[in-house]
């Protein structure tokens, strides 16, 4: 029985082959190779070389990177590619911010229509009775009354016009001029008196020193309305806005006395006092309306 090699040849060593086997002299007795031995050593040692300086090289690289980046996130004024979780909380809007605040303002208050017929320098509006008493009828709510004659004088104390101690007073507080208008309704009538002064005060102190059952308006006939409170009782008022004193004074055509139980008298004349206070202040009204305009 033989122990001889199987397989061929025996197998060349190869360093870098973990199962490479190198012959260690079994049959041939030869000893090692120490300087290919010494040479692969020094090969595995260069390539360990290699690998560190390169692998240091790329560390090094990245680490200044990753500074490089740190720093220009840190120093740079762009904030918006960073997610919210990283910005700090100043940089944050908050949601809860508070609404801008804008200065108050406001319009200019609108224009009192009083201011435009409380003295002359301001009621430069044209004037008379026509137009303070336009028409040919007066409705109001659903009484008509049927307009008669107008007059206008600038003498104030004109006998015709008032009684004799209202003329009086009117020309001693200034009245630059008096206008009358009379309307009817059913046998019963009514005269008005507007007297124009040049400013509120004196308008007031008139009718303060009025006494309406002596100082009263002269009844006017014409037209759809006949003569009436010639000789009878009649009933009469007395106001003021403004720079206008107004006067009323209201009766039976026929000649009746009036009573407290008239209340169609009382009507008619408290209905065209009001009105007549409308018509002056609409003219303040559109005199103011005209001012704001400009």
């Amino acid at each position: 029985m033989s122990f001889g090699q199987q397989g061929g040849p025996p197998s060349q060593w190869d360093p870098w082959k973990p199962q490479s086997q190198q012959p260690w002299g079994s049959d041939g007795g030869e000893t090692p190779d120490w300087a290919a031995l010494a040479e692969a050593s020094e090969i595995r040692n260069r390539r360990r070389r290699l690998f560190f300086i390169v692998g240091g090289a790329l560390a090094t690289v990245a680490i200044g990177t990753a500074v490089a980046m740190a720093v220009v996130s840190a120093n740079g004024d762009d904030q918006a590619d960073k997610p919210a979780s990283s910005l700090s909380a100043a940089a944050i809007p908050s949601a809860t911010g508070t609404a801008p605040s804008f200065a108050p303002t406001s319009a200019p208050p609108p224009l009192d229509p009083k201011d435009f017929i409380a003295s002359k320098a301001k009621d430069t509006a044209p004037l008379s009775a026509k137009i303070l008493f336009p028409g040919t009828q007066l409705t109001m709510g659903s009484t008509v009354y049927k307009k008669g004659t107008t007059s206008d004088t600038k003498n104030c104390a004109a006998a015709d016009g008032v009684q004799a101690s209202l003329g009086k007073i009117l020309d001693a507080n200034g009245c630059t001029q008096f206008m009358r208008v009379s309307y009817t309704k059913d046998g019963v009538s009514v005269t008005v008196g507007v007297a124009v002064f040049d400013t509120e005060a004196r308008a007031t102190k008139a009718k303060s020193q009025v006494n309406t059952k002596k100082d009263i308006v002269k009844s006017l006939s014409g037209g759809a309305v006949k003569a009436f409170c010639n000789s009878a009782i009649c009933r009469t008022t007395s106001n003021s806005y403004g720079r206008y004193a107004y006067f009323t004074i209201a009766g039976f055509a026929s000649g009746k006395n009036v009573t407290e139980k008239d209340t169609a008298v009382f009507g008619i004349g408290d209905n065209l006092a009001e009105f007549t206070f409308r018509q002056i202040h609409r003219r303040g009204e559109a005199q103011a309306s005209t001012a704001a305009g400009e």
